[in-house]
């Protein structure tokens, strides 16, 4: 066997000497946990990679809460100088915009075929199928 260094004490009994042994076990148990995380340039690149991405949405955040602050000012001040014959024209034309959104809407409800009507949910449903199908057929045709 070896000798211990100088430096350190040597064991008095057997049950002393497993206990510096286990002591050391776990000593370098440790520093090998330690280099092989060093090592891990993957696990660190991810790391370093969820650092960047959550301070880039908290940047984010931050960002679009100024964006926000400056159009709600910037609309307050546009409608404080906005002559009142033209914000009456611009509600006027919303208000037209809607109706004929709305009569378009029941226009095609009441053109279209009462079968389509009445029926959507097999239509949509035959759809969803036959998309399922062709995507199936797709993967057999590849292998």
């Amino acid at each position: 066997m070896t000798q211990p260094p100088h430096d350190e004490p040597t064991a008095a009994g057997p049950e002393e000497l497993r206990e510096q042994v286990e002591q050391t076990r776990r000593e370098l148990g440790d520093t090998v946990e330690a280099l092989a995380d060093k090592t891990d340039v993957k696990a660190r690149a991810a790391e370093k990679a969820s650092q960047a991405k959550g301070q880039a949405s908290v940047k984010a955040a931050e960002v679009t809460g100024q964006v926000r602050a400056k159009a709600a000012e910037a609309a307050h001040v546009v409608q404080e100088k906005l002559p009142d014959p033209v914000e009456a024209k611009a509600a006027a034309a919303a208000h037209q915009a809607k109706a004929t959104a709305g009569q378009a809407q029941r226009m095609w409800h009441d053109q279209a075929p009462e079968p389509v009507r009445n029926s959507r949910t097999p239509l949509i449903a035959a759809g969803a199928a036959l998309a399922v199908a062709c995507l199936v057929l797709r993967r057999k045709k590849r292998k």
